[in-house]
């Protein structure tokens, strides 16, 4: 089964070439769709180089657009038979793709969470640990659920249930809006310990309190709606 590896880019100059290249060699049959959200550092200059090879394409926004928007470009290009968001601030390890495709492959699941709380990880940030913890509460709460990790990038679907979901989010309230349409449809779920190199807030983009309320509002209005 092939996977396709979606990777929404915003001004990761520092970072870019490395995941490419930790996810390329990856031992799966795979294609690296990478959307850059319309970067405004060295990040577009840098995927150039990518223009012509046969595993990666790349595609741009012309306009910032935010994480969501970006999945959904990045969806549409997709040809794989499975489908995994990656970050490209190096946080999240690929290598780790074949324990959290394994479910898929073998026909007992859907989607497939990779959760941060369950492997290696760096010690959080107490703050954004319990804000983590308050919004996958939430959602166990509302869609009765055990999830561990509902903030995590890692999520791996089936392709054809990731395409058969309209996606309507465009900033971070992508992860309370994909986790609340999947459990709707009762889509068999897994969670497998994943390893999480979690970066300083100043190092790199961190989610807020501005993304915190969008959240909290995603996970009540899809408990009703669409």
């Amino acid at each position: 089964m092939k996977l396709s590896v979606i990777m929404p880019v915003y001004n990761e100059e520092r970072t870019i070439q490395e995941i490419v290249k930790r996810v390329l060699e990856v031992p799966l049959e795979k294609e690296l769709v990478i959307v850059d959200d319309c970067s405004t550092d060295r990040t577009s200059e840098l995927l150039k180089v990518y223009a012509n090879k046969a595993e990666i394409k790349v595609l741009r926004h012309e306009k910032n657009q935010g994480k969501g928007a970006a999945i959904r470009t990045g969806i549409q290009a997709a040809t794989g038979d499975m489908i995994v968001i990656q970050d490209a601030d190096l946080e999240y390890d690929p290598a780790e793709y074949p324990i959290l495709v394994k479910p898929i492959i073998e026909g007992r699941a859907d989607v497939v969470y990779g959760s941060r709380f369950l492997g290696l990880h760096r010690v959080f940030f107490f703050y954004h640990y319990l804000g983590n913890k308050f919004l996958t509460f939430l959602t166990n709460l509302l869609y009765n659920t055990m999830l561990t990790d509902m903030e995590t990038c890692y999520k791996v679907f089936r392709a054809e249930v990731l395409k058969g979901i309209t996606i309507k989010s465009h900033r971070f309230n992508f992860e309370p809006e994909i986790t609340a349409k999947v459990f709707k449809k009762k889509l068999r779920v897994y969670e497998m310990p994943i390893s999480y190199y979690g970066r300083d807030y100043s190092e790199g983009k961190k989610i807020g309190l501005r993304d915190v309320l969008p959240a909290i509002w995603a996970i009540l209005k899809y408990r009703v709606v669409d």
